[in-house]
C-alpha cells in the first residue's frame, strides 16, 4: 500500500510540475512550441525561471 501511494505522489508532483511549467512558458513567451519543450522539462524548467528571472 505504501509504495503504491508514493508512486501515485510522485506522478502527480511531476504533473503538476509539467502543468506550472507550461503556465510560466506561455505567460512569458507567447508560444506553444516552447510552452510544450518546457512542459516536457516541468520542474528543471520551474526551478531556472525562479534562478534566472524571480531572484534577480
Amino acid at each position: 500500500m505504501g509504495k503504491d501511494r508514493g508512486a501515485g505522489v510522485a506522478r502527480a508532483g511531476i504533473g503538476f510540475g509539467s502543468a506550472l511549467a507550461i503556465a510560466i512558458s506561455w505567460t512569458a513567451n507567447k508560444s506553444l512550441l516552447w510552452a510544450i519543450v518546457h512542459g516536457i522539462l516541468g520542474w528543471l524548467y520551474v526551478g531556472y525561471y525562479a534562478l534566472v528571472y524571480h531572484f534577480r
